[in-house]
């Protein structure tokens, strides 16, 4: 998902520069290969390493990245309607994203309760623990709210496109609710415990990942709503995505300047490269669909400025990320056979 978004941010940024789509389609074509890739080596490792991987769910830190694969499949498939089109045709790319988005859907749905679920019930959880990824077995329907509605106009009229709007709209209050409760959990974690490791300092991004695709899904609900929904709900949900999103907007951008500040102040003290480096794109992205959004409806110069630096910054997070992760593979650093 931290690849894809790259292809997925560059399709909604609200100025044409020459090259930028072709540029998008690569990237999307090599999410599709390496989302591929990581679905057969998931399939061999549950295959080979059962128990593992079976454990995952049962461990109050690793069980909260269920919800990535989730993400992960749907911004594959709306990468195929956004930039995947000319290459692809139409038609394949609605059943590419289809699919993708169905799939993810139900995945990032059981993320959301089961997880939660085992947190409350089975998990060791320290009153210090709380992190930006709690945030993301619950974010994955906030991704489904975003990404339906491209969707929609390719779904029958009536009640199919009736409840795809619905549906949506309904997984946005799910995932804004419950990531307000988490995002507050944090904070307060933050202020009584600190900041904590220097390896866990890049999750904090993570908070941007609600926020901006919040924004983000309010803008794509409210451009479908007043096609679907009967007046005034139609207008009134169009409105929200101004109403909401630029509210939301500045609670964003408080919270990318602490966590840059906290990520420098970490930076210059040394700060071990993991996986979780990869904090620094997708929820970065999401900032700049959000930002997009927003100046598409409000014609504003500064959001357009702002949404094409937020690019900007996604793009050599991603080249940065990408680089040292391809480094750690190669090297066989990031990639060990569990113990038996």
């Amino acid at each position: 998902m931290g690849t894809g978004i790259v292809a997925n941010a560059a399709a909604t940024l609200p100025v044409k520069v020459p090259g930028l789509l072709l540029f998008a389609r690569t990237v999307w074509v090599l999410d599709g290969v390496l989302l591929a890739v990581i679905a057969v080596a998931t399939l061999i490792h549950w295959t080979r390493h059962t128990s593992t991987a079976r454990g995952h769910l049962a461990n109050p830190v690793m069980s909260h990245f269920y919800g990535a694969p989730a993400m992960a499949l749907m911004t594959v498939g709306a990468g195929a309607l956004l930039v995947g089109q000319p290459l692809v045709g139409q038609g394949t790319a609605v059943g590419i994203d289809f699919v993708l988005w169905t799939a993810g859907t139900l995945l990032g749905l059981w993320t959301a309760a089961a997880v939660p679920y085992k947190a409350f019930t089975t998990h060791d959880v320290k009153q210090d623990a709380a992190f930006g990824g709690w945030l993301m077995p619950i974010v994955p329907p906030m991704v489904s709210a975003a990404t339906g509605p491209l969707l929609l106009p390719h779904l029958p009229a009536g009640q199919w496109q009736l409840s795809m709007q619905l549906a949506c709209t309904m997984m946005f209050g799910l995932t804004i609710v419950a990531s307000l409760i988490v995002i507050t959990m944090i904070w307060s974690r933050l202020v009584h415990h600190k900041v904590g490791p220097a390896a866990a300092v890049p999750t904090l991004w993570i908070v941007l990942g609600p926020l901006g695709q919040s924004v983000t899904a309010a803008h794509t609900l409210g451009a479908t709503a007043t096609s679907v929904l009967p007046a005034p709900y139609g207008s009134a949900l169009e409105a929200m995505g101004l109403v909401y999103g630029a509210p939301m907007w500045g609670f964003a951008m408080l919270w990318l300047t602490l966590a840059t500040a906290i990520t420098v102040r970490t930076a210059r003290h040394g700060m071990p490269f993991s996986l979780t480096w990869w904090s620094f794109t997708f929820p970065v992205g999401t900032v700049v669909t959000g930002t997009s959004g927003l100046a598409a409806a409000t014609g504003a110069r500064f959001l357009v400025v702002a949404a094409v630096v937020f690019y900007v910054g996604l793009l050599v997070a991603w080249a940065t990320v990408a680089v040292r992760t391809g480094r750690g593979v190669f090297h066989g650093h990031l990639l060990r056979v569990p113990a038996q």
